[in-house]
C-alpha cells in the first residue's frame, strides 16, 4: 500500500504540508495524489472516531447476520447492495462460514432494530433467514481503542 494511504489511515487529519515533511516529498505532489485517490474512488471518505459513551449517544447498534440465496447472474451482490442502501445500515459484508452476510445496524432503541428486521431486512426476496446479535460496548472502534489504558497495579490483598 502506498504509504501516504497509510498515514492518511492512520490519521486523517494530517495536513499536505506535515505528509510531505514526513514523505520527503513536496505539498503539492502529496495534494495532488490526495485528489487523485478521491477521483479514483480509492479514497472514499473521511470519519471521526467518536466515544458515544461520553457524548451520551443513546444509540443501539446491531451485528445481524443473514442467510441468502443468491440471484442468477446478480449472485449476492444485487441483495447485499439493497440492503446497504438502507439508511440504518453502517456496513455490510459478504462473508464466509454459515451465514452469506453480516450487516452491521443502528437504531435509536431495540425496538427500532427489531421492526427493521422484521419489516425491511426479512422481507426482501431471498433473504432465507437472520441472527441478530445486539452490541453491549464497544471496546475498539475504527481501529481506535474506546477506554484509555487503565494501571495493571494489583490491589493489595487483606488477610
Amino acid at each position: 500500500m502506498d504509504p501516504l494511504l497509510k498515514l492518511l489511515r492512520q490519521d486523517a487529519r494530517l495536513t499536505p504540508a506535515q505528509l510531505a515533511r514526513m514523505l520527503d516529498l513536496s505539498e503539492e505532489e502529496i495534494a495532488s495524489r490526495i485528489r487523485a485517490y478521491e477521483q479514483e474512488k480509492v479514497i472514499l471518505g473521511y470519519q471521526a472516531v467518536l466515544n458515544e459513551e461520553k457524548l451520551g449517544v443513546d444509540k443501539v447498534r446491531a451485528m445481524i447476520e443473514v442467510k441468502i440465496t443468491p440471484e442468477r447472474e446478480g449472485g449476492f451482490d444485487r441483495i447485499a447492495a439493497r440492503i446497504a442502501k438502507y439508511a440504518e445500515v453502517r456496513s455490510c459484508y459478504l462473508m464466509s462460514g454459515p451465514y452469506d452476510l453480516l450487516v452491521e445496524v443502528e437504531g435509536g432503541d431495540l425496538r427500532e432494530v427489531a421492526m427493521f428486521v422484521a419489516e425491511k431486512l426479512a422481507t426482501i426476496p431471498g433473504v432465507l433467514s437472520t441472527a441478530t446479535h445486539f452490541t453491549l460496548r464497544a471496546y475498539k472502534e475504527g481501529g481506535v481503542l474506546m477506554q484509555p489504558e487503565r494501571s495493571e497495579e494489583k490491589l493489595p490483598i487483606s488477610p
